[in-house]
């Protein structure tokens, strides 16, 4: 990733940084973290679903393990997709300016305020046409059980109408647990693909009832 950004600096530097050029480096660096463990990734979609061109779209995944981000790229690697990152990421050397130039926005969950501001970035991507990746548990699950959600990501999905297309990832927790440093190699991890969910049928007062709506879902896809 360091490598990635250290480009991504140069070339938005230059004026020549693409995004699709960053799209490509992403899906390189994927499948490179994947290969350097050994990852076995399977994609299930018995739904067919898929980002819809023109039309805000949100990927809302649970989140387990670092190695949640590499296996969700795969599932649409034709797609621009782009994480909503912390804060604290912004701040490291080289790999802030870099995740800055090749769109990634980022959010202080530490400050309300602040976070609401930082969050009017992520919907001017997504009018953009990139599809935005959240983790809805706004951190990784020290147990490998879905943890509750936080609000942020349903008001920016109601607010832009967007398309919420949940996703399940089981075995990324065996990979790399939360808070450690141990791999486990040679590892089977499948990205169950749900069916999408359409945030303009709810409004802000509801916006607990999409909360259980998608949670649901992805209980269901990472089989609690």
């Amino acid at each position: 990733m360091a490598d990635m950004c250290g480009h991504a600096i140069l070339k938005s530097l230059s004026g020549t940084i693409t995004r699709k050029w960053c799209d490509q480096r992403l899906q390189t660096w994927s499948k490179r973290m994947l290969s350097l463990v050994k990852i076995h990734c399977k994609i299930v979609n018995p739904h067919h679903t898929a980002p819809e061109k023109g039309r805000a779209t949100i990927l809302m995944c649970n989140h387990s393990s670092l190695f949640d981000i590499p296996l969700s790229l795969q599932a649409f690697p034709d797609v621009s997709v782009r994480m909503l990152a912390k804060k604290e990421l912004s701040r490291i050397p080289i790999m802030g300016k870099g995740m800055d130039a090749a769109e990634f926005p980022f959010i202080d969950r530490s400050n309300r305020r602040q976070a609401i501001h930082d969050l009017a970035q992520v919907n001017h991507l997504l009018s953009s046409g990139i599809v935005m990746w959240i983790a809805p548990e706004g951190t990784r699950s020290a147990t490998g059980k879905l943890a509750p959600f936080k609000k942020g990501g349903f008001i920016t999905a109601i607010r832009t109408q967007a398309i919420i297309i949940p996703i399940g990832i089981r075995g990324a927790h065996r990979i790399l647990p939360a808070r450690s440093h141990h791999f486990c190699l040679n590892q089977q991890a499948e990205i169950h693909i749900g069916q999408p969910i359409d945030a303009a049928k709810f409004s802000l007062d509801s916006k607990d009832k999409l909360i259980q709506v998608v949670h649901k879902a992805i209980e269901q896809l990472v089989g609690e």
